[in-house]
């Protein structure tokens, strides 16, 4: 036991946990001193020294994140980080909704900037690197089908549908349970089946992908590395405290990227009122930053050639986030009193529309290449464009 606690908690790992904690709690205890209108030279220096501890916590994330998929095998090592990241980011959703101020639509915005950013600029982003290093790679068409259709259903349920009824974009009371509960019991059906049933679905299936999985595995790893596909049960028994431990560390090391994040929320409102850039997009930045141990995950994976983890990865982590987030809100709406406005823009749902048509169409591909890669990135860039109009 003393052993694996000092293999998980090294100087390196627990280096960035201080780092993080310390700067969370000086950017808590100066808080006053960063009350709009910050001066302009404090305010640039403050964001790109929050950005700098970010990504600095967020490589410690990504080690962990590794090291649980070299140590359980996909889809569970994608899922601890995924759902990580995602319960804290609802939870700190839910204490802005639950404090002072009018945040109609704080669910809505935060969802629809996580949606582009996985599924066009992390996804174009990772299967271009992983296709132009590897060469033409395939990937498991059952578990991206089934991400697939619990996608399309999840943000019709959140944008489309609200914009359809004579409500200004909520729903109704009983409707808002109804898609609230129904929303949560078909993800935890579908993570029950994805964990207990139908590990093999996420898979890699790839002869490159199996064989940069497992060359990345047995990177720094024991002689009893287990193969990813022995039941997660027997992986959990011979290796309990090590998996435990480093759960741990992922989580207390990813609480200050989001804690961070949502500091930076208040500064990059701020310093975007100064300028002609459109404040939405401090909503796109934010998401980008509260993701970025998963996108930094994703690319890596994508480096690798493990094109089913860039899949469990990103695909996952918007499921996941689509399914805690709304629920969420619409509870707490409901609770409150508050109104929760769903309805997406109609050039936002004819986005969404096309994008989840060409990441249908990209995925049935036998073969993934670059060229599939290259309409994700072009949809980000118009969503990107779009705010500016």
């Amino acid at each position: 036991m003393i052993t694996t606690r000092s293999q998980v908690f090294t100087p390196n790992a627990m280096a960035r946990v201080v780092i993080g904690w310390v700067a969370v709690l000086v950017l808590a205890a100066t808080q006053h001193l960063l009350t709009p209108p910050v001066p302009s030279v404090t305010l640039a220096l403050v964001l790109a020294g929050v950005v700098v501890i970010i990504t600095v916590c967020s490589f410690g994330v990504v080690t962990q994140a590794e090291q649980l998929a070299r140590r359980m095998g996909d889809p569970y090592g994608s899922l601890v980080l995924t759902i990580s990241i995602v319960l804290i980011e609802v939870i700190l959703i839910s204490a802005v909704m639950l404090g002072p101020g009018d945040h109609t639509t704080i669910g809505r915005d935060s969802v629809m900037a996580v949606s582009m950013i996985i599924l066009n600029l992390v996804v174009g982003a990772a299967v271009f690197i992983a296709t132009h290093k590897h060469g033409p790679l395939g990937h498991n068409h059952t578990g991206t089908a089934s991400y697939s259709g619990m996608l399309i259903m999840l943000l019709a349920l959140a944008f489309v549908l609200p914009a359809q009824l004579d409500h200004q974009g909520t729903y109704p009371p009983g409707v808002a349970i109804t898609i609230a509960v129904g929303t949560l019991l078909s993800y935890t059906y579908f993570l029950y089946r994805q964990m207990f049933h139908q590990p093999h679905h996420f898979a890699e299936t790839d002869p490159m992908s199996i064989a940069a999985s497992r060359g990345h595995s047995s990177g720094g790893a024991d002689d009893d590395t287990p193969s990813p596909r022995q039941p997660i049960g027997e992986i959990f028994r011979a290796h309990r405290a090590e998996i435990l431990l480093r759960i741990l560390l992922l989580v207390i090391t990813v609480i200050p990227v989001i804690i961070l994040a949502q500091h930076m929320a208040a500064l990059l409102d701020d310093g975007l009122g100064r300028t002609n850039l459109p404040i939405e997009l401090a909503g796109v930045l934010i998401a980008a930053i509260v993701f970025l141990p998963e996108t930094i995950t994703a690319l890596r994976a994508g480096l690798a050639g493990e094109m089913q983890r860039v899949i469990n990865l990103c695909h996952g982590a918007l499921v996941s986030t689509v399914s805690f987030t709304i629920p969420a809100v619409l509870l707490i709406g409901l609770a409150t009193g508050q109104t929760v406005v769903l309805a997406e823009s109609a050039v936002n749902i004819a986005l969404l529309a096309v994008t989840m048509l060409v990441t249908i169409t990209n995925f049935l591909a036998p073969k993934l290449t670059v060229m599939h890669a290259l309409p994700h990135l072009i949809l980000f860039v118009v969503y990107v464009l779009m705010l500016f109009s």
